[in-house]
């Protein structure tokens, strides 16, 4: 199998309209009678992910870029209301398609996770803050990792030693992200579905320090590995922290950089929420199809982006 973005879309396709049609529960609910779909949801899901690799943040512009280049693979082509309509009621359907492919991909069982927050900035102006319908949902945060106050979302992740996605979450800059964390562990099927012979490890930051989060986590045998606090004793495996954690570093910059993740362009929660998920999707998307055609740079997004 070739890594290119064509081969990539059809081998989407072919296993997106499968599992839709498996799992027509994930789907959104549509008329029985007086509605004819000119675009299936699998087509649909497909143009977003290739407008995620192919770095177009407006969708006016990128539909424009495929009525001039994709009319091979897409017959009929929605309007941009019509688009973005489709893809906010599909923001469930990406979420839980990435999730599916990211259980056929072998890493997916790795017993290390890495965890983090990224900031997904919204806006930048007062007026914005105070008018804007993100309003109560964003707010203002302050990124450590940058030095930086923003206004917005957080984006808190989970996800294995190669960058696969496992589990996810869009949340206000200021949520704990122990607690983020902890609705993850006991919501997200990927990471309840490990082996109990083994335990699972962590690897976070300083922000996620706390007796009482580390004390759950060791008694559904899962042990963190952060680097000490000011004060604190040095702790195991301290050595193995810095070069392990710039996995999730370089995955929030993938996302970032190659995936425009802080471009999203999003006004409304649904939008946003899209948005991401639409993000998360290709990337966790790019990490199968490597997987399928054997490459050994499983998180390598060069071959699909131009």
């Amino acid at each position: 199998m070739d890594t290119d973005l064509d081969t990539l879309a059809i081998a989407l396709y072919v296993t997106a309209d499968d599992l839709l049609k498996a799992h027509p529960e994930q789907v959104p609910q549509r008329p029985e009678v007086g509605f004819v779909e000119r675009i299936s949801d699998a087509e649909l899901i497909v143009l977003a992910v290739m407008q995620a690799f192919l770095g177009y943040t407006s969708e006016a512009r990128w539909l424009r870029y495929a009525h001039r280049h994709l009319r091979p693979m897409f017959p009929y082509l929605p309007r941009q209301s019509g688009y973005n309509k489709r893809l906010r009621k599909l923001n469930g359907t990406m979420a839980w398609l990435a999730a599916e492919l990211a259980r056929h991909v072998p890493v997916a069982s790795d017993d290390v996770w890495v965890v983090d927050s990224t900031p997904v900035e919204c806006g930048r102006s007062r007026e914005t803050a105070k008018r804007s319908d993100l309003a109560g949902w964003a707010e203002y945060g302050y990124c450590a990792s940058h030095s930086r106050y923003f206004w917005g979302l957080r984006l808190h992740l989970v996800c294995t030693l190669h960058g696969l996605p496992l589990a996810w979450a869009l949340t206000g800059a200021k949520a704990n992200e122990r607690d983020v964390v902890e609705h993850l562990l006991d919501s997200t099927a990927a990471l309840q579905d490990r082996p109990t012979r083994r335990r699972q490890i962590i690897i976070a930051d300083k922000g996620y320090s706390g007796r009482e989060f580390e004390t759950g986590l060791t008694e559904v045998g899962i042990d963190l590995l952060r680097p000490a606090r000011k004060g604190e004793k040095p702790r195991p495996g301290q050595r193995f922290f810095k070069p392990l954690r710039q996995i999730i570093e370089s995955v929030n910059d993938t996302l970032k950089g190659q995936l425009d993740l802080e471009a999203h362009g999003g006004r409304t929660p649904a939008g946003v929420a899209a948005r991401v998920a639409q993000r998360i999707l290709a990337l966790t998307t790019a990490i199968w199809h490597n997987h399928q055609a054997n490459s050994l740079a499983r998180r390598n997004l060069v071959a699909y982006d131009h």
